[in-house]
């Protein structure tokens, strides 16, 4: 009777470990695919931050060129260096962890005044003809309009990952292991309005 007990327990001892186990296997595996998809949307956004920086190295080039033809319009000028700057910070604190709560919301933002403010310049360029045919403008109108296409083109394969990312944390049992472990919600790149959908006219 007795070794029947111990021969019992032993049994129940070994069907508990073998369930925690098994538990563990497939925490650890849910676990893996969350970090490997998070990870996924920090690459996502590293391919934005490299564009991202490319368009503010040109923007001083820009506006470099551009006051040396439009000395009245100093105004204009210190808006889009501001705007610039601004949109630069924003980028900076992002690309430490872009899944941090407002951090892309914070980009978004700033690069869309930026967006803006780019517009206002332009539309002031085109009262100046000289300003517009001047060699220097036009190669960084290029570049800086090649640097806008590759900066749409990383925002949808990162808005592509995020949303891998957050179907996965908020689906179950997936959304157990994220809330234990803190994986936080991705914010995707949303555009606030319908003028910054739009690459930024600096053709000349």
């Amino acid at each position: 009777m007795k070794y029947q007990m111990l021969l019992l327990g032993g049994t129940v001892v070994a069907i508990v470990v073998g369930v925690v186990l098994i538990l563990a296997v497939f925490v650890i595996g849910i676990f893996n695919g969350l970090v490997g998809l998070r990870n996924r949307v920090k690459n996502a956004y590293a391919q934005i931050d490299v564009q991202l920086k490319r368009r503010y190295d040109l923007i001083p080039n820009l506006v470099e060129t551009a006051k040396g033809y439009m000395k009245h319009e100093k105004e204009t000028l210190e808006a889009v260096i501001n705007a610039r700057n601004q949109a630069a910070s924003a980028a900076s604190a992002a690309s430490k962890d872009p899944t941090a709560p407002g951090a892309i919301q914070n980009l978004a933002g700033a690069d869309g005044a930026l967006t803006g403010a780019l517009g206002k310049l332009m539309v002031v360029v085109e009262q100046y003809p000289d300003l517009k045919a001047n060699t220097n403008m036009l190669q960084v109108q290029e570049e800086l309009t090649s640097t806008e296409n590759r900066v749409a083109f990383s925002r949808q394969a990162y808005n592509d990952s995020v949303l891998g990312y957050n179907n996965k944390r908020e689906m179950f049992p997936s959304n157990i292991v994220a809330g234990v472990f803190g994986f936080k919600f991705a914010q995707s790149w949303e555009l606030d309005d319908e003028a910054a959908r739009d690459v930024p006219k600096v053709n000349f």
